[in-house]
């Protein structure tokens, strides 16, 4: 079991022991992050109404005890 162990540590991370390492793959990196970017839910900045919301609901679980809605 040593054995193993320290002949992974003289190998490196090369893509043959590690293929979820996208260093040695730019095209596999670039499809990784524009699937990222579209399954994001985006920034606020032309949503007022959903900026809104979002900082009413953080506000409501801050539990800093602010303003009761009536």
């Amino acid at each position: 079991m040593a054995g193993d162990q320290q002949r992974t540590g003289q190998r490196g991370g090369t893509k043959e022991t590690n293929p979820g390492n996208f260093a040695n793959d730019r095209e596999r990196a670039s499809r990784a992050g524009h699937k990222g970017g579209q399954a994001s839910g985006g920034n606020f900045a032309n949503d007022r109404q959903r900026a809104s919301e979002a900082g009413r609901k953080g506000g409501q679980n801050s539990h800093g005890g602010g303003r009761q809605q009536q």
